[in-house]
């Protein structure tokens, strides 16, 4: 088995194109898909590119997600910790019982049965476009609030209060601020949420976190941190998440016209589109990082009880034994078991719900706009490489 290396290189962070991974990250994982990085914070650790050495680590309850460096933040320190309802930063036994309460909330089923309202909201943010007229920032008017809406709808947060939970997601999604500021962020939006909890205790409604404190709870864990934690880590996630999806996700279409050509010719291809479009820009830039809590063998290598390791999950997604011709966006590609959801326990929960906001957001909004084009250039785009989610900053199009 291989032992770790000594000065190991930086993860490579530049891209040459903005729709593709890292430049280097394909060299690495020809060369060595297990190996040792240094990564933003200094920190050096197991960096994991291989697709299947990739899957093999997050399914193995050997790793931890409670890690002790936050290893792409500036000053490594961790700022989440781990609770009760907090999916992201729990291990077993709490995940597998917390995860199953949540479950019965994001079944195929509930999801599909959203649509109508999620239409609604779209059509309604494309009209605003069109009343407005172009140039219009796509992903102001468009790829933060649709989702803000929806996953706010579905959580029974207050119209007045929803660009306020936005403000908050953008604060704590940065990675190149100070923790004082990501840990004021999460005070602002514990306060927000806390307000929420006691709101729908006192007058139960339609919403998630309304089903949640009436839900059988043997165990008795669905206290009001349970229902905070449970909001706050769905709202953060599932709102940022799609956002950059729909912002990347339309760049990256306009910039190849054969392949919206495609999609505007035959609309049934949304499906397929979607997969491939999570597949190309898996937007979880960095990783997942977990930390071994036994001496374990991964792909080949020993890694030692105590060291953390990343598992690139965007490396992996471009791995040529996975795809073939990986860098080659195809939306009649037959959809592969990419990981931009992740893999194993820890597989995002609300999933479902973010494949049928991508299906209706990409359909209705080149339908309406069959002309849509860029208003700038790509290479004038300012891309998020300072978020935990890759996205677009902006978005200019007109018509």
């Amino acid at each position: 088995m291989s032992q770790p290396t000594a000065g190991a290189p930086a993860v490579p962070k530049a891209r040459t194109c903005p729709f593709l991974p890292p430049d280097g990250l394909a060299g690495i994982r020809a060369e060595a898909p297990v190996t040792r990085a240094t990564f933003t914070s200094g920190h050096e650790a197991w960096l994991v590119t291989g697709y299947e050495q990739v899957r093999a680590l997050l399914r193995d309850p050997a790793f931890s997600v409670q890690v002790p460096h936050a290893l792409h933040t500036q000053d490594g320190v961790v700022t989440q910790k781990p609770g009760r309802g907090s999916l992201l930063w729990q291990d077993e036994p709490d995940h597998g019982a917390d995860r199953k309460l949540l479950a019965k909330e994001f079944t195929v089923r509930r999801m599909q049965a959203l649509r109508p309202n999620i239409q609604r909201i779209v059509d309604e943010h494309l009209d605003a476009i069109e009343a407005q007229g172009g140039p219009v920032d796509l992903v102001k008017a468009f790829a933060n609030p649709v989702p803000s809406m929806v996953i706010s709808d579905l959580f029974g947060v207050p119209v007045e209060r929803r660009p306020e939970f936005q403000e908050i997601a953008e604060a704590m999604m940065r990675v190149d601020q100070d923790v004082a500021a990501t840990e004021a962020a999460g005070m602002r939006l514990g306060g927000l949420l806390y307000q929420l909890v006691q709101e729908r205790k006192a007058n139960p409604g339609d919403d998630l976190i309304s089903a949640l404190i009436t839900t059988e709870d043997p165990d008795g864990v669905v206290d009001d941190m349970f229902l905070m934690n449970a909001a706050g880590t769905l709202l953060i996630a599932a709102h940022d998440t799609t956002a950059c999806m729909i912002g990347l996700g339309a760049a990256l279409l306009l910039d190849r016209p054969d392949q919206l050509a495609l999609l505007r010719e035959d609309p049934s291809l949304v499906g397929n589109a979607v997969e491939e479009l999570l597949r190309y820009l898996t937007i979880g830039q960095f990783g997942g990082e977990r930390v071994a809590t036994e001496d374990v063998e991964l792909g080949g290598v020993r890694i030692a009880k105590g060291e953390q390791v990343v598992a690139h999950v965007l490396a992996a997604d471009f791995d040529p034994a996975f795809v073939e011709e990986p860098e080659r966006f195809d939306i009649t590609r037959r959809p592969a078991p990419h990981l931009a959801f992740g893999f194993g326990a820890h597989q995002c929960i609300g999933q479902q719900l973010a494949r049928i906001e991508l299906q209706i957001v990409f359909e209705s909004l080149f339908r309406r706009f069959p002309t849509l084009r860029l208003a700038k250039p790509v290479e004038e785009l300012r891309f998020r490489t300072d978020m935990v989610f890759y996205g677009v900053h902006e978005l200019p199009v007109t018509w």
